[in-house]
């Protein structure tokens, strides 16, 4: 009989929720209820399983820093020149094969979100709740499900498309989780999700207190944004970037530095963050600040500012202070960092205060929220896409709201060029160390060009290698991307 083989993608679709806290998922003992009657009464705690995934060390933190910031011109790997951190010296110069851990980490870690989230969207689907809430859960998840999916393809392009639990004794079921869908049908199965959320989401401020963080309204109209920014989709990133300025659900803080301090959760420019708890018992995303934070005081020192990042920024930018930690400089809370650092910069937005902020001296789940989409992102999108659809006035209008806050002059020349590379620099510099240059580089076209110091090869490293390890468990039915 042949043999069928099972990748992770695979065995993730068929995992259940044993590996969540109990803090988010309960499950009742054997034999007392049946599941369909736990969750008619704890339909939320299904979903929680789902958002609980993106706490994990596979999912928010050191791979991902390694793919999505270490590879770009903002970051160098950091640390001491022997510490390769398994293989971010590797995705530093681009140097990476199919063999690299960090990226058998991000398949692996998505593909086990998109299972929970599968596995969530299989259980509402059969417990005995209003519509409103079905609809509501339903539409977290789905959002949930496509920021997995698009952490998968903008990594590696095609992958495989499972939507529902699969079952691991039918033939199809198992060889459609080992063979890649195109591109094109997976941002299909992201933009159909996210516009399930659009429609049944409530807006932020329609949410009760208690159920602050999860996914919104305006969070999956921004998320929309972006993937059809992604896909020069100019007219729709209008429409949807309009929706959420138009909601006044949202605005800028005034001091860009509080954005990542625990007094700036949530804030009213927060569309979308990852929410951690540094209390016991600790639920935070595993590693983040200690994989970043000073190298010798406070962690490793991995992921820091390149010089290339620091140049970069106008004479009077308040975001490179924001952003950037320096040797012997005095933080916010008046904490003096060393003078003797191995490292000449550190990234200041995984800083966390140890005596201003919510510390119970459990760094590895820390307090620290991972803000994914905020308000200043879309007033960027809607710059970029005016000024492509060949609107220059509303491109500054938008664009400027972001340079006044970094307390910089208006920019006022309409040259649709010159105005794109103006747009360009803003969101290097607005939102640096968010995990969106290096993808930032390849959508634009310019990576091959801006990367070029940095190792990259244009035709290869638009998109990272299928694991080696992921092609052996699909018994090699998994095709790997060109040039690995």
């Amino acid at each position: 009989m042949k043999r069928l083989y099972m990748g992770a993608a695979m065995v993730a679709a068929l995992l259940t929720f044993s590996g969540c806290s109990s803090s988010y998922l309960d499950v009742p003992p054997e034999g007392s209820i049946t599941p369909k009657d736990y969750y008619s009464d704890h339909p939320t705690e299904v979903v929680n399983a789902v958002y609980n995934k993106l706490l994990d060390w596979n999912e928010s933190s050191f791979s991902w820093l390694g793919v999505s910031s270490i590879t770009s011109d903002d970051a160098d790997k950091g640390s001491d020149p022997g510490d390769t951190g398994t293989d971010k010296n590797l995705l530093d110069n681009f140097t990476f094969g199919a063999d690299a851990l960090s990226l058998n980490d991000v398949w692996q870690g998505n593909f086990e979100g998109v299972a929970r989230a599968n596995q969530a969207l299989k259980v509402l689907g059969e417990v005995t709740i209003n519509d409103t809430l079905k609809n509501r859960l339903e539409g977290e998840t789905k959002f949930l499900r496509a920021y997995f999916y698009w952490n998968l393809v903008r990594t590696f392009g095609g992958v495989p498309l499972i939507d529902k639990v699969p079952d691991p004794t039918n033939a199809a079921d198992v060889a459609n989780g080992n063979t890649r869908a195109t591109k094109a049908q997976i941002y299909d199965l992201i933009k159909s999700d996210l516009q399930f959320a659009i429609d049944h989401l409530p807006k932020k401020s329609e949410y009760a207190a208690a159920d602050l963080g999860r996914a919104t309204k305006g969070a999956a109209e921004t998320f929309l944004a972006k993937v059809n920014l992604y896909q020069k989709n100019w007219s729709e990133v209008l429409t949807l970037t309009n929706e959420v300025i138009n909601s006044g659900e949202y605005s800028l803080v005034s001091d860009y530095s509080t954005i990542w301090r625990e007094i700036g959760e949530n804030n009213s420019e927060s569309i979308f963050e990852i929410q951690a708890r540094g209390e016991t018992p600790n639920k935070g995303v595993q590693g983040y600040v200690d994989c970043q934070g000073v190298r010798g005081q406070f962690g490793w020192g991995f992921n820091v500012p390149s010089q290339d990042l620091a140049n970069t920024y106008e004479p009077g930018d308040v975001r490179k202070d924001a952003t950037i930690i320096f040797p012997g400089e005095t933080m916010w809370d008046g904490t003096v960092i060393n003078s003797n650092t191995p490292n000449p910069m550190y990234n200041q937005k995984a800083y966390l205060s140890r005596t201003q902020e919510t510390y119970d001296g459990n760094s590895w789940e820390s307090s620290k929220n991972v803000r994914i989409f905020r308000y200043a992102e879309v007033l960027l999108m809607k710059a970029e896409a005016a000024n492509e659809a060949g609107d220059p006035a509303t491109a500054l209008a938008a664009l400027n709201q972001v340079r006044e806050r970094a307390g910089l002059p208006d920019y006022t020349d309409t040259n649709q060029d010159n105005l794109r590379m103006k747009i360009y620099h803003e969101r290097r510099v607005e939102l640096a160390f968010e995990g969106d240059r290096t993808f930032d580089l390849i959508r634009q076209g310019r990576a091959a060009t801006v990367l070029a110091k940095e190792g990259f090869v244009a035709g290869k490293n638009e998109l990272f290698p299928i694991p080696q390890r992921q092609i052996e468990l699909s018994g090699g039915l998994l095709t790997q991307n060109p040039g690995y």
